[in-house]
């Protein structure tokens, strides 16, 4: 691959093998792009030992070509989202590390697809800016600015994303990454708990219980069905 996307393997320092892909350098992620951590992620799926995926991330968003956008772009990042989605399910941890900028589209199909996401210094996440959210929900841009004083939904940056749940850890010392990375890896990891940790945090206080209250009414309808049955 280019130097702007990267693949490879690596070792932990406790011996954990594990592999690796990335975006370098804030580039936006291009059909070419997408299409190149695609198929190298759903390669390593097929792996039977199960070892994690690290992705890390410097993307300044989705390429906004003519042609990206004629081809399809939004199909192409789904695309890659849910090969990670796909590896995940198949017994592999996959890790996000964001180490650079990350907005939009790219961000959702590659750091937010991830099991777990780290920032570490120099992270600068955004779904979407303020102006940009002003222009789709027609609020004056003065409100949206009071907003994300106090709701974090609507605020970039990391401490904002960590407190709706999306960003696991933020790690701050170089050298006690590798470490870090070990620890991690040992977890069990329980799932997706992105709503949880957001109510726990302070910042998705609702998110939690609607899916909780969701998932039992579909429990409730489908019990309904097989007594019918």
């Amino acid at each position: 691959m280019s130097r702007c996307r990267f693949s490879g393997h690596a070792r932990t320092e406790k011996g954990v093998e594990l592999g690796l892909i990335g975006i370098d350098g804030g580039v936006p992620v291009s059909i070419d792009i997408a299409c190149d951590l695609a198929r190298y992620v759903l390669a390593f799926a097929q792996r039977e030992d199960r070892a994690p995926l690290v992705i890390l991330v410097d993307t300044s968003a989705q390429s906004m070509t003519r042609r990206d956008e004629l081809l399809g772009l939004n199909e192409y990042l789904a695309h890659l989202a849910k090969t990670i989605l796909v590896t995940s399910g198949k017994g592999h941890r996959t890790i996000g590390i964001l180490y650079g900028k990350a907005a939009a589209g790219a961000f959702i199909a590659t750091a937010l697809a991830t099991d777990w996401l780290i920032t570490v210094p120099g992270a600068e996440p955004s779904v979407m800016d303020l102006p940009s959210i002003a222009r789709v929900t027609k609020l004056p841009l003065e409100r949206l600015e009071e907003l994300s004083r106090t709701t974090p939904i609507f605020a970039p940056g990391v401490e904002a994303l960590a407190a709706t749940g999306a960003v696991t850890e933020t790690w701050t010392r170089p050298s006690e990454y590798p470490g870090q990375l070990d620890a991690l890896l040992e977890r069990e990891f329980p799932g997706d708990r992105r709503d949880q940790l957001g109510k726990e945090r302070g910042g998705r206080t609702k998110a939690a219980d609607i899916t909780r209250s969701v998932m039992a009414l579909v429990q409730e309808k489908e019990n309904d069905r097989l007594a019918a049955s």
